[in-house]
């Protein structure tokens, strides 16, 4: 208890409040904060700004000396509507339920793919069994973490409930969770790891259990669980049981649309609640998503929470990057492509330096991309509201949107080689689907990058069907004419040419050589070093030889292309 004195310049008397129990009573004047008491087995008194409130006798039992109350737990309601996730439950099973000191674990992923879901779900059915009390604080800030902490140690000790501040029922609530052993606390849509990372330094014994959008930032806090999306006969399986759960329903088109949705568990909700609502079949309700995107992406069943639409999950996210333009123009360009295998050469070509590189870094930290040595890969329903506009959204404006069409473009065709040397057609076979998501339902403006990349690309397809056959079938021709013809009839020659070309013709110039080299043999001793065949065999042979050369003398960021064809990682220095 503290007790200070008026100053010298203040003479009035000061108020007074008492509190009394039978014949014991205390009176309160002045300045004072603390506990006061009548005496032993009497009236224990707190004091807090000019107010008194009496405490019972259990509001002062150490919180080491605290038995939790039993099956404790605030676990938000999980339903029995639960599909798939087995090794990510296995996963906490052998991380959560065993021996040891502190465990930690981070689930992480693309917001909306159901990282509160299944703690929610592990807790509720696999974790009751062994910890007590559970609880679940909603972590998105400082702030939140230590309200969930004061509402743990009102939950443990019901008679400091309206007594201590925040601040004095948070440090109650560390202090129990130091002294004890057998709890689980869940930590809900954490943003910064930093912000929990006082809480996991006082209470060493217990187990966490983290979800976050955040990737990163947990290699010295938890083990981190990445969460991907459910597979296709696991995302049908969730939507079906949304949309049956009421009776049998007209199911046509399942299967189309939960493939539109990218097996997101949220979208799938989104969407199952809303076909209840409006009693609409799946085909129905993606003839809708195509025509009117913008739309469907808000769009939600009465009752259900403005927050959980796709929409609006990352439209948070985005509001989180917003300190920096460049994450959410980088988004917007990669909207364009096709989701997966995106070259991160292609944005070498319109950025550079280390903002492309914290750019890209910051996406991925939130798992709005996901990167994979050189690619990149969006998921399809991230690009596909991303490159919807919305005037009403800030990330996803109509002019930026339109900005990012003719930028996506642009790299696109500053990395695509001359169609006519047939040796980088391998750089066209890996942007090839990349143009065509680019200029997909697209009415160019003649003269422009778009308007430019739609006619390479017809005239490349063209030149393809001309020189088309797979690889297995020219093998198979050739050796069908040696078995048939012998090794140097002129078709045998001509099925041998066919077969080394094919193997240029995606970037396999190695298998080629020997190829050109068996011909000019053959020529040089049936024609003649004169003949026009021979000739030809003759430049085939010096252009397979001379490859290594002629990559060395192209591009940087074709390189990395042809790199990325082959297999071989390349540089990453344009981000």
């Amino acid at each position: 208890m503290s007790d200070r004195s008026p100053s010298s310049d203040d003479q009035r008397p000061p108020e007074s409040s008492t509190a009394a129990e039978g014949d014991r009573s205390l009176a309160v004047g002045g300045d004072l904060n603390g506990i006061a008491s009548t005496g032993e087995g009497a009236t224990n008194v707190l004091i807090q700004a000019d107010q008194a409130s009496v405490l019972p006798a259990e509001a002062f039992i150490r919180m080491a000396d605290l038995p939790p109350p039993p099956r404790l737990t605030n676990v938000p309601l999980h339903t029995g509507l639960f599909v798939g996730r087995v090794q990510a439950l296995a996963r906490l099973d052998e991380a959560l339920e065993g021996p040891g000191g502190a465990v930690v674990q981070a689930v992480h992923g693309l917001g909306g793919i159901g990282k509160s879901t299944l703690a929610a779900q592990w807790a509720a059915t696999r974790g009751a069994a062994r910890h007590c009390p559970i609880w679940w604080i909603t972590a998105d800030n400082a702030a939140g973490i230590d309200a969930g902490l004061a509402k743990l140690a009102t939950a443990l000790q019901p008679a400091l409930s309206n007594v201590l501040p925040l601040e004095a029922l948070k440090e109650q609530a560390l202090q129990w969770l130091a002294s004890h052993e057998g709890w689980l606390v869940v930590l809900d849509n954490v943003d910064n790891p930093a912000d929990v990372q006082p809480l996991l330094a006082r209470a060493p014994h217990g187990r966490f259990l983290i979800t976050s959008r955040r990737a990163t930032g947990w290699h010295r806090l938890a083990t981190p669980i990445a969460l991907d999306v459910l597979d296709q006969a696991e995302a049908v399986e969730l939507l079906s049981g949304i949309l049956t759960h009421g009776g049998e329903r007209n199911l046509t088109g399942i299967d189309e649309l939960c493939t539109e949705l990218g097996g997101l568990p949220l979208a799938i909700e989104q969407a199952g609640a809303y076909m209840t609502q409006a009693d609409l079949t799946p085909g129905e309700y993606a003839a809708l998503l195509a025509d009117h995107p913008g739309t469907m992406y808000r769009g939600r069943a009465e009752g259900t929470d403005p927050a959980r639409t796709v929409a609006r999950v990352w439209h948070v996210t985005l509001d989180r990057l917003a300190d920096d333009p460049l994450p959410g123009r980088i988004l917007r360009i990669l909207a364009w492509y096709a989701p997966d295998d995106i070259p991160r050469a292609l944005l070498g070509h319109l950025f550079s330096g280390p903002e492309l590189i914290s750019a890209v870094g910051r996406l991925a930290a939130y798992s709005m991309i996901t990167v994979r040595r050189d690619t990149l890969a969006v998921h399809r329903l991230v690009g596909a509201v991303a490159r919807t506009p919305d005037p009403d959204d800030p990330h996803r404006r109509p002019e930026d949107i339109a900005e990012a069409r003719e930028q996506a473009a642009t790299a696109l065709t500053r990395a695509l080689p001359d169609r006519k040397e047939f040796g980088l057609w391998p750089v066209w076979r890996i942007l090839l689907p990349h143009v065509d998501a680019v200029i997909h339902e697209a009415e160019p403006q003649p003269g422009s990058f778009l308007h430019l990349l739609m006619k390479e690309a017809l005239l490349l397809r063209i030149t393809l069907h001309a020189v088309a056959g797979k690889i297995e079938d020219r093998q198979r021709a050739l050796s069908e004419s040696v078995r048939d013809l012998g090794e140097d009839h002129p078709d045998t020659l001509t099925a041998r040419d066919a077969l080394a070309y094919g193997y240029e013709y995606v970037g396999e110039w190695d298998h080629s050589i020997p190829l050109h080299e068996r011909n000019l043999e053959a020529r040089l001793r049936l024609l003649g070093p004169d003949h026009p065949d021979t000739v030809r065999s003759r430049r085939d042979l010096t252009d397979a030889r001379r490859w290594p050369q002629t990559y060395a003398s192209l591009p940087r960021s074709t390189q990395q292309l042809l790199d990325i064809y082959r297999g071989i990682p390349g540089s990453r220095e344009d981000g």
